[in-house]
């Protein structure tokens, strides 16, 4: 009888093997991206359910992501080219508008989009356990399927100025259209995760981010090249590490602008720090967010 008692003991703790261990974590540098990569799948889900959330009981659906950046356009045709008379360096209006406003969408939509995360998935972080960084993340990916759209609309209307005028001279620097993306999706989460975190305490700042926003796209070259400001406006708009990047963009696809690999830089190295707060920044404030959100 001892005999089968004994055999029916259930193994030591030492012997079983876990799938996952949960653990806390323990200090500020603790950023776990094996298991980011773990969850993978859970990322693509997550794009997934933004992308249906966008199309869901809309009539024209994708369309609205062409018609967005048209009506932008004629918009700042009217305002700043027909009332305001501002130049555009001697490019096309439409397309010197365009460019800017499809590289400025992106950042400002990462931006957005991931500026709520605590706040809008509160009830998903309390229930259930994953990598909390997947969310933002998913967030700048669904971003560029919109950004792939207007982008696509600025080829078409690039190519048409390209080959029925003379004004555009595309050079080597479109080969860097990827890497300028990277780093708008680099600033826009970095950003987006630091207010994020800011918000589970100050509240009041959620009301601060969609004009803060607004101000700063009239702080950038979208509307008007870096050709209309006085010497002193451009040394201040050298800080601005956006700036480059979408007069980069402007430089690659068209000719005009102000494209350096000194500024480049600037932007890159700009990017990892507010990256690299916002991932720290996130990480220590999803261990007690659930207590103030």
């Amino acid at each position: 009888m001892h005999s089968d008692s004994s055999q029916s003991q259930l193994p030591s703790t030492e012997a079983e093997q876990w799938d996952l261990v949960i653990e806390p974590r323990r200090h500020l540098l603790d950023v776990n991206l094996r298991e980011i990569w773990a969850y993978r799948d859970l990322l693509w889900m997550f794009v997934k359910r933004d992308i249906v959330t966008i199309y869901k009981q809309t009539i024209l659906g994708p369309i609205w992501f062409v018609v967005q950046p048209i009506l932008t356009t004629l918009v700042y045709l009217l305002v700043f080219g027909r009332i305001a008379k501002i130049g555009t360096d001697g490019l096309p209006q439409v397309l010197f508008y365009l460019s800017g406003i499809v590289m400025w969408n992106y950042f400002a939509e990462s931006f957005n989009k991931t500026s709520t995360t605590f706040r809008t998935n509160a009830n998903i972080f309390g229930k259930v356990y994953f990598p909390r960084l997947i969310v933002p993340l998913s967030q700048v990916v669904s971003g560029l399927i919109k950004f792939c759209i207007q982008c696509g609309l600025f080829l078409v209307v690039w190519v048409y100025y390209l080959f029925r005028f003379d004004t555009l001279e595309p050079n080597i620097w479109m080969l860097s259209t990827l890497y300028l993306l990277l780093l708008m999706a680099g600033m826009g989460l970095g950003f987006g995760i630091i207010f994020s975190s800011l918000t589970t305490k100050y509240r009041d700042l959620t009301f601060l981010i969609q004009f803060g926003v607004q101000l700063a796209m009239y702080g950038t070259p979208v509307i008007y090249p870096m050709a209309v400001l006085s010497e002193r406006a451009q040394q201040v708009m050298w800080w601005n590490p956006i700036a480059h990047v979408i007069e980069v963009f402007k430089y690659g696809f068209m000719g005009r602008g102000e494209a350096s690999l000194a500024g480049l830089a600037y932007a890159t190295l700009f990017t990892l720090i507010v990256l690299t707060c916002g991932v720290l920044i996130f990480n220590r404030t999803e261990q007690s967010f659930m207590d103030t959100v």
